[in-house]
């Protein structure tokens, strides 16, 4: 794949025809079909390149599948059923993943989400058994299980996976309610006992998108969605047997789980899962280049964020010439750290497009064809793509943008999901003509490729003005002693928004805040988006996923906003002691006034007749009496 025609040439055969398969169990049966023994899953217990793996073949995958789903079955889980997923990484994943969706419906959940917000979305999924690690671990697993089992009116049984390593019969009489994971090595292993007959429009599973604020949205994928994901990947990426990667993401997300893992296991490839912290573990990160000589892995996929962090750490003789593909996602990558990159390791990174919404995948820049940064690649056969302006309220618009112009990022697409179970949700998602509107912001170059430069809703709005954080970033990035950075807006009474941006350093580096602040304002032309302050953070927020997370970053700099408005009114009034700032939740400021100090009062009103103009939420109150 070198080219839009090439995307094209494949297109002159009527889908059905290029794609016959019908669900993800197909799949599995014709892999091990194909690839018999060859080995399909490698688990690391350990981020030691020199630990023995635990392997299974494609054949073991698919018996694991059957006795599985034929579990699942005989607890009275049935196509319209679903069945939630609470593990880390680990080979049960695959088979409570593929299991579930050949017997019902897989619910994969994030195991960092409150139990509060689990609980909210088993309910609305009307989960019927749990499929849970035996431990807590580091997230809690086992705890936020049995208490799961309690606060979900239609789960009935939790399936427990016993830890790796763990000897039989260790843990001992299980509770009312749950059940062994290992029973089921007593169902058949070669037939999907209940006898269905999946077809493409059948759904496999509800993923859920957003939730670390706010109510998670549980998106609907259907069999033939994620079908042609993991056919996508493969011809856009020539995936081949001889393949072997990494897969460091979670399996409770769509990048993990299809792009990730449907995709490499319809093409006879080796998929290493790297201990159950996955890219969480850093001793995984720190033995990354080892681990890839190790298993003579051919390609590297991981988000930005993971980039920057394997880009701290050397070879020292790691042999990686077998790595001939590195691809992200999830996030615009930043030129610097592109280069980087491919400085250090002699590996272009290939950026593309994926999301809830479209089951893991919408654009690839395919390997071999070496894009700028930003460029998201070619979108993939059969799948239609439009770049529209924003309205007055930063939506979608009907007015389609000439190739080389900025707008909104529309697709219409064989892998789109077949809607969220809210119905307003899904209402939301589309345009009237029944596009998907991404919230992506990019263009369409000459070739026919995507470039994003980031999302309608980071856009920063400075009087009117829209500012592309990117411009900002990039500008920040190439700065030689930054790793990370994030442009965002913070409240202005005036102006709405600032621009105002965070860094991380790389380690070893050292850079002031005055230093950085010239060298962005330097890159950036337009005098508006130049940043207003630059604050240099130890860690960076992000995501379960690698992501960084711009809303944490919101409201910092909104709490920094607000703490110099509050030292302002201070300084007026001549009171010696300060109130407290701080966050309240996940979107508004508390400031807090010692109620016993003199003056109290007036500071009070003073305070929130200069706070209150402000775009944000913010509570002013005096502290409560002591006792």
């Amino acid at each position: 794949m070198r080219s839009l025609q090439d995307v094209e040439r494949l297109e002159t055969l009527p889908l059905a025809q290029a794609l016959p398969v019908q669900s993800t169990y197909e799949i599995f049966c014709n892999s091990a079909h194909a690839f018999g023994d060859k080995t399909a899953l490698s688990f690391l217990p350990t981020a030691d390149p020199a630990d023995q793996p635990v392997r299974w073949s494609y054949a073991q995958l698919l018996a694991g599948i059957h006795q599985t789903a034929n579990l699942l079955h005989d607890l009275g889980v049935g196509p319209q059923d679903a069945v939630a997923v609470l593990l880390p990484g680990c080979l049960e994943y695959h088979l409570a993943l593929w299991g579930g969706e050949a017997a019902g419906i897989v619910q994969p959940l994030n195991p960092l989400l409150t139990p509060e917000k689990l609980a909210s979305m088993m309910t609305l999924a009307r989960a019927k058994v749990l499929i849970a690690y035996g431990e807590d671990g580091d997230s809690g697993f086992w705890t936020k299980a049995m208490g799961l089992l309690g606060q979900v009116p239609t789960l009935r049984t939790v399936l427990r996976v016993a830890p790796h390593g763990e000897a039989p019969a260790a843990a001992g009489p299980l509770p009312e309610g749950v059940i062994d994971f290992a029973s089921r090595s007593a169902q058949p292993d070669d037939r999907l006992v209940s006898g269905r007959r999946i077809v493409a429009g059948d759904i496999a599973a509800y993923f859920h998108t957003g939730g670390t604020t706010g109510a998670p949205k549980l998106a609907r994928h259907s069999h033939g969605a994620q079908v042609f994901t993991a056919w996508a990947c493969v011809q856009m990426q020539g995936m081949r047997p001889e393949d072997a990667g990494i897969n460091g993401y979670p399996l409770f997300h769509v990048a993990g789980v299809l792009p990730g893992s449907l995709a490499a296991l319809s093409a006879g490839v080796e998929t290493i899962i790297p201990t159950t912290g996955l890219f969480r573990n850093r001793q995984v990160i720190a033995n990354y280049w080892r681990l890839a000589e190790r298993y003579r892995c051919t390609y590297l996929s991981a988000v930005p964020t993971v980039l920057a962090a394997l880009a701290n750490v050397p070879l020292d003789g790691a042999d990686i010439s077998a790595l001939r593909y590195c691809r992200t996602g999830a996030a615009v990558l930043a030129p610097e750290l592109a280069a980087r990159f491919e400085r250090l390791f002699g590996l272009h990174v290939h950026e593309s497009l994926g999301m809830t919404e479209m089951a893991g995948i919408s654009t690839i820049t395919p390997p071999g064809v070496n894009a700028p940064a930003g460029c998201v690649g070619w979108r993939l056969p059969y799948v239609r793509l439009r770049i529209v302006a924003l309205d007055a309220h930063g939506n979608a618009s009907d007015q389609e943008m000439p190739p080389g112009q900025p707008g909104m990022v529309l697709f219409n697409s064989p892998n789109l999901f077949s809607g969220f179970l809210d119905a307003a949700d899904t209402a939301r998602a589309f345009t009237p003509e029944g596009w998907l509107a991404t919230g992506d912001l990019g263009f369409v170059d000459a070739e026919g490729r995507l470039h994003l430069s980031g999302r309608s809703k980071d856009l920063i709005i400075r009087s009117g003005h829209n500012i592309d954080p990117k411009v900002i970033e990039d500008a920040l990035g190439a700065h030689p002693a930054v790793q990370l950075c994030a442009a965002v807006g913070a409240p202005d009474a005036y102006a709405g928004e600032l621009p105002v941006v965070f860094a991380t350093l790389v380690p070893g580096q050292q850079a002031s805040e005055a230093e950085l602040l010239d060298f962005a304002s330097a890159g950036v032309d337009e005098a508006v988006a130049r940043p207003r302050r630059i604050t240099v953070l130890d860690t960076m927020p992000v995501t379960n996923v690698g992501k960084i997370y711009k809303p944490a970053l919101r409201l910092q700099a909104a709490c920094q906003t607000v703490q110099a408005l509050v030292d302002g009114v201070c300084n007026e009034l001549g009171v010696a002691g300060r109130p407290t700032v701080q966050a309240e939740g996940e979107s508004a400021v508390r400031v807090t006034v010692d109620a016993a100090a003199a003056g109290s009062q007036a500071l009070l009103e003073r305070l929130r007749q200069v706070l209150e103009p402000l775009p944000v939420k913010v509570q002013v109150a005096l502290s409560p009496p002591a006792a």
